[in-house]
């Protein structure tokens, strides 16, 4: 039989209080201030309706969740920065759309890297690119592994097996946030390091 701990109602039921209690002005005044539970309420609140927008568009799960996690991660990290002109849904759909544009743009370069990779081995190439190639990728999973274990062992089960976020929480027990951190930091590691190469990854 599954019990759920008291201390785990007491936050559920602490995170609903929130949503049914605060209005908009009060959540991001909260927010701003550092409060996770309504950080948490947002999430949850604006995690279904965003995600839906941006799957209707890109019919990827795993290319969803990427784009609204970036989102979210940044509005904590950015939380004391904020200021919004409009409604938060106004500036979690504009966050939302920004990024799928940027995804876009990176999809086009993509299609005209696999394009002209493919033709690259379909020639008769010379050692010379295909060392460089592969030093390319044997840099990637050397910064890869001076992350700490566990975060390898999340971004290598998102990206090398194609898992979703939900089946590597699943897999690993750990929370679907949990999963989302890890990624994040993993993939900010990889950005800084490879700028340029970036959308190979």
């Amino acid at each position: 039989m599954f019990i759920v701990s008291t201390n785990l109602l007491a936050k559920i039921a602490n995170i609903i209080k929130k949503v049914n209690t605060y209005n908009e002005g009060e959540s991001i005044a909260l927010l701003i201030s550092g409060d996770q539970d309504a950080y948490e309420a947002i999430y949850n609140e604006y995690w279904p309706r965003l995600f839906a927008y941006v799957y209707n568009r890109l019919k990827s799960k795993a290319i969803t969740e990427e784009i609204i996690q970036e989102v979210f991660f940044s509005l904590w990290n950015r939380r004391s920065e904020l200021k919004l002109n409009h409604s938060l849904n106004a500036y979690l759909f504009t966050a939302v759309r920004y990024q799928l544009f940027n995804y876009m743009k990176a999809d086009k370069v993509r299609r005209a890297y696999a394009s002209s990779y493919a033709q690259f081995l379909d020639a008769d190439h010379s050692n010379e690119q295909y060392m460089a190639y592969a030093d390319l990728v044997n840099a990637v999973e050397k910064e890869v592994s001076r992350l700490p274990e566990k975060c390898q062992q999340v971004y290598r089960m998102s990206r090398n097996e194609h898992q979703s976020i939900q089946d590597i929480a699943t897999a690993l027990n750990i929370s679907h946030k949990t999963v989302e951190n890890h990624l994040t930091r993993a993939l900010k590691h990889l950005r800084i390091a490879f700028r340029e190469y970036f959308w190979l990854l």
